[in-house]
């Protein structure tokens, strides 16, 4: 029905006569002006007998009435009765927005449901006669008038003509069965016939072998372990088909790589008859006997991921499919596949997607509910965020937990969110697998035509709760009176084959016990598994960048260092502009300028430093890319990595690119104001290689708030639950400078809070003791042999700091990162004379050393920064506390006191120092917002802290 109105509207009528020639046979090649139609008799206007000339040579360079009304005339028809008001002409208003067949689709296999929540049907669709007479002024006869096809249908094939009987037929057949289609919402006319010739062409549909059954892993799952939870597929078995179609589609079209993301319905039964997880493997995970290896703590099974390389036995192609671990959070996965999909397609120099591409599935409520999933969708066609198409499928169970679709979302169906980048969607009935299988081909086509993103909405229903120990008869009883009556798709499915003789009784008999029996001895097998190993469900390895048993290589910390030449070249890059021809704006020649100055003073800045490191990276061959809101100049406009032309409109050149004729390509991307999205694709990137620097800045480091998900699920636990090292580096500008609360904290307490160090033990403190701690951690990284989160809490205002600066020599061959930086001052060389150890970390640091100056206490207060502050360095805390016997220890920070660093600071070091001594805190007092909005507030607040931090008296008085 989708194109019924439309279709309908442009028929042009014909006669009984005219049906069987065309009128362009009829009409003579050239007629002379001497010639005069009946129908003028000699009292026409000059305008109408121009204008019949005129359509004598040319049809088309009149209006479509005078077009039937000169055919009818030329035909014979008496005088009065030329003209005809056309049903083209009749219904052309209306008709424009036909094509909704699917609103009355029959899609709900249940038959209770309206899968857009309207069982209102609307008055311009053709569903009686009724609707004819009323809606189009048409009655009964108006039915077997015969019309030509415009060009824009394909429903007739071969013919040109059809009575409009025939057509509305041809019409329901296409779109108001088991498949509905939404699409003439593309502002694209290619697109629109592409996807009409694959529904309206006679003859549309596909045949599912007997080989092609949804398998009864479901059943036996049910029959071995009834009270397990296992969110299974049962109501939309007919997933496995429709993955597996699009899949096999894929393989033909070149796709070898496919990145999969999904919810936990129906994982297991995907690992196991599309992945082709070992079945053992899997039934072993319900052993509660079953220890955890030491890798890791392991999650449930149904949020494990698994990379597979096999053949495609349809395309006799190999193929890897990778199933990402996915936590409870249904749609936060979707980002992270498009990112690891984006760089398995950049490692591979696939800029078109040909060969690597991602199929996404959700569940109806999620897809309509999180937003996450509309900033994916976003992404989807960005220059360094497209992955070239994502087949996105839908299992629509038409509920969500327990909330019923009119509670859950406002639109009409839960795949809207897809128009947003004119998606087609593919509204399908679940319990027709053979309708499944042809959209899933058609999905999978359009992918590989156009490479952009199609919706397949699988409408179908959950047998059992939203997990099996669950009753739903609770909140949806109606509907789950009719789930007790209804037969499995695969035994309605095996019935009809059989009624229709494509498979005898015996056979579809045969191939369930055949199936069962696998599963069977597979079975038997996972008894002889006693332990979990984690490494068996990995969604992303990393070959030859481990030993065989997943340890590194060594546990050594090379030297960063960089050579004087390598700091001048690269400082050089950095200040000059390596194009011919182009201009820049004349501040940023001042910038670059004073750029050059720095070097030539073998001297660095933050944004310097950056590029030094982004440099010798490139340079070694290391990949290294940047992404997040305005990274490309820099929120604090201090990076301009992408210099851009004055004169020519988007012409723009990247410096970073020019440090070496064989480096690394610099990836360097503004991102849509996306903060959960883009965080999460940044993560995915990182999961591909672990040869590459990928970073994601928040354009404020609090900003991270609502990317907390991705932090909390995946980049914290992301080692203990599925064995999965990531080198994500989190940018987050941090500090107090009398902005706000919304500009000024990076909440660093969450993440401290999340560190998996022991505050209450003192550490073995050995050789290796600082690489050993790293690799122990859950997030840091450095140049090490594995690869851990990085969190950088980076700085504001120090960006131009004329303090906050670095010599050559802190950067030359023998040189590291150093986790703490002690007092070197006139204190460092009196340590006895010294009653005061400040402990501090970042801004706060140059205001107490001011501060301190004011006061003329350089002699007795020592001041020392700790660079790293997880894993704690107790080694070089213990060393700095013995080096002052006499002193008091004070932790001071900006932040207040029940944010920032001291919970996390404040047992660590008693830790250390064996609760010798207390350590008393210098800073803000507890508040509940991170900063206040009043400047002379905020300037209050540092004088009382700073005068805290060097009057220990007042500090005790306070506590």
């Amino acid at each position: 029905m989708h194109r019924l109105r439309t279709c309908a509207a442009r028929l042009r009528p014909l006669t009984a006569s005219q049906t069987a020639q065309n009128f362009s046979q009829q009409r003579p090649a050239a007629v002379p002006r001497t010639f005069q139609p009946p129908f003028l008799n000699g009292t026409s206007s000059n305008y109408v007998e121009e204008m019949y000339y005129a359509w004598l040579e040319n049809p088309k360079s009149v209006h479509k009435s005078w077009d039937v009304f000169f055919r009818n005339a030329n035909a014979g028809a008496p005088p009065g009765m030329a003209h005809q008001r056309p049903l083209s002409l009749a219904t052309l208003p209306q008709a424009q927005s036909l094509i909704r067949g699917h609103h009355v689709a029959q899609l709900d296999p249940l038959g209770i449901m309206d899968a857009d929540l309207d069982s209102h049907i609307p008055n311009d669709i053709i569903t009686s006669s009724d609707k004819l007479a009323g809606f189009y002024g048409l009655d009964e006869s108006d039915l077997d008038k015969v019309f030509r096809l415009p060009t824009t249908t394909f429903i007739g094939g071969t013919e040109t003509a059809l009575p409009l009987r025939e057509i509305i037929r041809r019409l329901e057949m296409s779109y108001c069965q088991h498949i509905g289609v939404e699409f003439m919402f593309i502002n694209d006319l290619d697109q629109c016939q592409w996807i009409r010739e694959k529904f309206e062409k006679p003859g549309c549909g596909c045949v599912l072998t007997s080989g092609a059954l949804p398998r009864r892993f479901e059943e036996f799952l049910q029959r071995k372990w009834s009270s397990e939870k296992r969110f299974g597929l049962e109501g939309c078995e007919s997933l496995i088909p429709a993955l597996k179609t699009i899949i096999d589609k894929s393989s033909e079209k070149g796709v070898e790589n496919v990145v999969i993301g999904m919810p936990h319905r129906g994982r297991l039964n995907v690992l196991a008859n599309v992945i082709r997880k070992e079945l053992e493997q899997i039934f072993c995970q319900f052993d509660s006997k079953l220890e955890a290896a030491d890798e890791g703590s392991g999650d449930v099974k149904y949020h494990l991921g698994m990379y597979h390389r096999r053949i495609n036995r349809v395309t006799d192609r190999n193929i890897t499919l990778s199933l990402m671990a996915n936590p409870s959070h249904l749609e936060a996965v979707d980002p992270v596949v498009q990112g690891k999909t984006k760089a398995e397609q950049f490692y591979c120099g696939d800029t078109e997607g040909h060969k690597v591409m991602s199929i996404l599935m959700h569940g109806d409520a999620a897809f309509a509910g999180q937003g996450v999933v509309y900033e994916t969708f976003h992404l989807s066609d960005l220059p360094s965020y497209s992955t070239h198409g994502t087949v996105h499928v839908v299992v629509n169970n038409q509920i969500g937990f327990t909330t019923d679709p009119r509670m859950a979302r406002s639109s009409p169906y839960p795949t809207d969110v897809a128009r947003v980048v004119n998606a087609p969607i593919f509204h399908v009935n679940a319990d027709d697998p053979e309708a499944v299988v042809y959209v899933c081909n058609v999905a999978a086509e359009w992918r590989a035509t156009f490479h952009k993103d199609v919706v397949v909405d699988l409408v179908c229903y959950r047998r059992l709760g939203h997990n099996e120990m669950d009753e739903p008869m609770f909140t949806q009883p109606l509907m789950y009176k009719q789930i007790k009556k209804q037969k499995g798709v695969m035994q309605k499915y095996g019935e009809k084959l059989i009624a229709e003789g494509a498979v005898t009784r015996q056979e579809y008999e045969e191939e369930i016990a055949k199936y069962d029996k696998i599963c069977e001895e597979a079975h038997v097998r996972s008894k002889d598994e006693k332990i979990l190993h984690i490494k068996h469900w990995l969604d992303s390895p990393w070959p030859g960048f481990f030993n065989l048993d997943g340890q590194p290589k060594s546990m050594t910390c090379p030297s960063t260092g960089l050579t004087e030449e390598e700091l001048t070249h690269i400082g050089q890059v950095a200040s000059s502009v390596p194009v011919e021809d182009f201009t820049i704006h004349g501040g940023l020649s001042r910038i670059l300028k004073a750029r050059g100055e720095m070097i030539k003073n073998r001297m660095v800045d933050w944004a310097l430093g950056e590029y030094m490191a982004f440099g010798s990276l490139l340079k070694e061959g290391i990949h290294v890319r940047l992404s997040g809101q305005d990274v490309e100049r820099g929120t604090f406009s201090h990076r301009h990595h992408v210099l851009h032309d004055q004169n020519v409109d988007k012409r723009v050149c990247i410096p970073m690119n020019h440090v070496a004729p064989n480096q690394a390509p610099y990836t360097v991307c503004n991102s849509s104001l996306s903060e959960y999205g883009v965080l999460g694709f940044e993560l995915g990137f990182a999961m591909a290689s672990p040869n590459a620097l990928v970073l994601w800045e928040a354009q404020f480091g609090d900003f991270h708030n609502t990317a907390q998900c991705i932090i909390d699920q995946f980049i914290c636990p992301g080692q203990a639950k599925w064995v999965r090292q990531n080198g994500i580096v989190l940018l987050l500008p941090h500090g107090m400078e009398g902005m706000g609360p919304e500009h000024s904290s990076a909440r660093p307490e969450r993440f401290l809070q999340m560190c998996n160090d022991d505050p209450d033990v003192f550490p073995n403190i050995t050789d290796d003791f600082a690489i050993r701690q790293l690799h122990d951690c859950n997030w840091i990284v450095i140049l090490a042999p594995f690869r851990k989160p990085l969190i950088v809490f980076t700085p504001k205002s120090l960006l131009r700091h004329p303090e906050a600066r670095s010599n050559f020599d802190e950067m030359l061959p023998g040189t590291e990162f150093q986790r703490l930086i002690p007092e070197k001052g006139p204190a460092a060389n009196n340590p006895s004379g010294v009653k005061r150890v400040i402990f501090c970390t970042g801004k706060v640091y140059y205001e107490l050393t001011k501060e301190r100056s004011a006061r003329g206490m350089e002699d007795t207060v020592a001041i020392t920064r700790m660079e790293q502050l997880s894993p704690f360095p107790f080694d070089l805390v213990k060393a700095e506390s013995e080096k002052y016997p006499d002193a008091d220890l004070v932790w001071c920070q900006e932040e207040h006191k029940n944010q920032g660093y001291y919970d996390y600071v404040k047992p660590r070091i008693r830790t250390t120092i064996h609760r010798a001594k207390p350590v008393w805190y210098a800073g803000r007092p507890p508040a509940a917002a991170p900063a206040t909005g009043n400047k002379k507030a905020h300037l209050v607040e540092l004088k009382n802290f700073l005068d805290n931090a060097f009057n220990l008296d007042a500090v005790k008085d306070q506590v």
